[in-house]
């Protein structure tokens, strides 16, 4: 019978408690909010906030694991309303028949919908699960109120390249669970390169530290020494955006930027593509286009904000690679646009007065009067209702003090 394979390293290495965990320091260091509710054990339902790779999963884990509670997991990708009635049964269970508590984890919570994620709350509420939800999308947009309100939300940041550097080390050195006993070695330097190329996410580094090791031939008695270029060849997708000090990620999103500006599209799409190839978050990119439709197009096309929300809209519901086409046509129709900063510089002219004049009232006349007392001292009198005169009217829109104030005129 053939030995099945081992999990991947990643997974093995998976710390087991907070000691062992890297990074995070803000909220699970000695001390620390969500690490005192765990060893106190005052743990309410959490969602976990963060880009991939920096921890949740583990975290959850730990949390369970600390608590003396049940771990059930979730896919929101791939499980539903029936897998949450089975997940429910087994808690109820656990309770009844264990007095066990019961930590149900799902994993991108975000991807469920509103009537999933409603259909949690009855049991969040009374007790039957702890929830512990991942998301790498901002909760306020994308988990609803009702269940937000009942959670507490913990930012995770993405990691160091030092806690990474301690991450691959120690699984370097471990024999049980990492990679001990393959006689793989790499000096402090080239593990450092490989934390670089990671990007924060750990899960990334280790898979690319196994892959090395599993494609560097045996040396005289099993000893393989791992090289910058080891790294660099496993990695090989990922070296094209991230360098030691992540700066190259950012050369590569101005260079994306300036060309759309400079309105060549030849060159935006292929600063676009290298950004994609090299496994640059198509999200992050959607964003930055739908900035620039704005702040470099604005008034010149309304349409191209238009195509760039349609293209977020299109990452946001189908990922990589099917996307790309969509963010290729944003950035092309930018890129051919007409430009003017004219909206961006009103705003900025703008926004410094609000901050100078934030002490004046709103005119009375353009103020709503709902109830009679706020009509008797004059809110809402003499304002003059747009549509019911054919001529334009004479009517003032700003305070006194900023009278005359045209801040879309050069």
């Amino acid at each position: 019978m053939k030995t099945p394979p081992s999990p991947p390293l990643a997974d093995r290495m998976r710390p087991r408690a907070f000691d062992e965990f890297a990074g995070q320091e803000h909220i699970v260091g000695p001390g620390k909010l969500l690490r005192t509710l765990v060893e106190n054990d005052e743990l309410s339902s959490l969602i976990l906030w963060g880009p991939p790779g920096v921890g949740k999963t583990t975290l959850a884990h730990i949390i369970a694991r600390q608590t003396q509670s049940a771990f059930v997991s979730l896919s929101a990708v791939e499980s539903g309303k029936a897998d949450l009635g089975k997940a429910v049964r087994q808690a109820e269970e656990n309770r009844q028949a264990f007095g066990q508590r019961t930590v149900l984890f799902v994993d991108e919570i975000h991807r469920w919908n509103k009537a999933q994620q409603d259909a949690l709350l009855p049991y969040v509420e009374k007790g039957i699960i702890t929830l512990i939800g991942a998301t790498t999308e901002n909760p306020s947009f994308e988990i609803i109120g009702a269940l937000l309100s009942r959670s507490q939300v913990f930012v995770l940041e993405r990691l160091s390249e030092d806690d990474i550097l301690k991450l691959l080390e120690r699984a370097l050195g471990d024999k049980e669970r990492g990679l001990g006993e393959s006689g793989a070695a790499a000096d402090r330097e080239a593990l450092r390169f490989l934390a670089a190329l990671a990007g924060g996410d750990a899960r990334r580094a280790l898979n690319g530290l196994e892959l090395a090791v599993k494609s560097k031939p045996q040396a005289v008695k099993g000893k393989v020494k791992l090289t910058a270029d080891d790294f660099k060849e496993a990695m090989q997708r990922v070296h094209l955006v991230f360098d030691k000090n992540g700066e190259e990620f950012y050369n590569l999103i101005s260079a994306l930027h300036k060309s759309m500006r400079g309105s060549d599209a030849s060159a935006a799409l292929y600063w676009l593509a290298r950004m994609l190839e090299g496994g640059a978050d198509p999200l992050y990119v959607a964003r930055r286009v739908l900035r620039f439709a704005s702040e470099d197009i604005g008034l010149a096309n309304g349409e191209a904000l238009i195509q760039a929300n349609a293209a977020y809209d299109a990452c946001h519901k189908i990922g990589l690679p099917e996307c790309a086409v969509h963010l290729a046509q944003a950035v092309a129709y930018c890129a051919r646009s007409k430009k003017s900063n004219l909206l961006y510089a009103a705003y900025e002219k703008a926004a410094r007065d609000a901050r100078e004049t934030s002490h004046l009232g709103v005119p009375l006349h353009l103020r709503n009067a709902p109830t009679k007392f706020m009509k008797d001292i004059g809110y809402g009198r003499d304002y003059k209702y747009n549509p019911d005169y054919d001529e334009p009217v004479e009517q003032e829109y700003l305070p006194p003090e900023l009278k005359g104030r045209d801040y879309l005129t050069r």
